[in-house]
C-alpha cells in the first residue's frame, strides 16, 4: 500500500556502503529526503546519485538524503562504491523496505522509461554508466519521500517510470524551508 502525507516514516534498518549500519536515529530530528532506487547498476539511478552528490550543498547544513537500492551491497559497492556521496546510500537485498512503503514493478513503467528518457540513457552510457550486471528487477519503479524533523512524511513521490524522480528544485525548496532552528 503507498504512503501519502501526513503517515510517518517506517523504521529502517540496513547496511550502508560505507561499511555501516544505517538506522533512522541517524536522522532523527533532521528533515530528509527517503528515496528508493532500482537495481545498483542502473544508469538512471546512477545518473540521479550522481546529480544530488554534485549538488548536495544546495540543500543546506541540516538537510540529508537516505538512497536505498534494491540490491545486494556488494553489487551496491561494486557500482556505486567510488561515488563517496555525502549521504546514506543502503542496499535493501531483500526488498522488505520496497514492500512496506509500497514500492511498485511495473512493465509499462520500464518500456515508458527506456522510450520517453532515451536522451537521458544515452547521456548515461557516455557517462559510462552501463548496466552490465542485473542483480535485481528491471521493473522496480523510484520513489520519493520528504520528510520532516519530527518523522512525517510531508510529500510521497511515487514515480511512473523508471527514471522519475521528484524534481530537484522541489527537494531543495523543501530543503530549505524546513530547516532546523534552535
Amino acid at each position: 500500500m503507498r504512503l501519502k502525507p501526513g503517515n510517518q516514516v517506517k523504521g529502517l534498518e540496513l547496511p550502508a556502503i560505507d561499511g555501516s549500519m544505517f538506522n533512522m536515529e541517524m536522522v532523527k530530528g533532521k528533515p530528509f529526503m527517503l528515496s528508493f532506487y532500482r537495481f545498483a547498476s542502473c544508469p538512471f539511478c546512477n545518473l540521479r546519485v550522481n546529480k544530488l552528490i554534485n549538488n548536495f550543498d544546495e540543500f543546506g547544513k541540516d538537510f540529508t538524503l537516505i538512497a536505498v537500492f534494491d540490491s545486494s551491497l556488494d553489487a551496491l559497492i561494486r557500482h556505486s562504491g567510488n561515488q563517496k556521496a555525502p549521504f546514506h546510500i543502503l542496499a535493501d537485498e531483500s526488498r522488505s523496505y520496497y514492500e512496506e512503503y509500497g514500492i511498485e514493478r511495473s512493465v509499462l513503467g520500464m518500456v515508458k522509461g527506456m522510450t520517453l528518457r532515451f536522451p537521458t540513457l544515452l547521456r548515461a552510457f557516455f557517462s559510462g554508466l552501463i548496466p552490465k550486471e542485473l542483480n535485481s528487477s528491471w521493473l522496480t519503479m523510484p520513489a520519493d519521500f520528504l520528510v520532516d524533523a519530527e518523522g512525517v512524511i510531508q510529500k510521497a513521490y511515487y514515480g511512473q517510470d523508471e527514471g522519475d524522480h521528484l524534481s530537484f528544485d522541489e527537494m531543495k525548496a523543501f530543503a530549505l524551508e524546513k530547516r532546523v532552528t534552535l
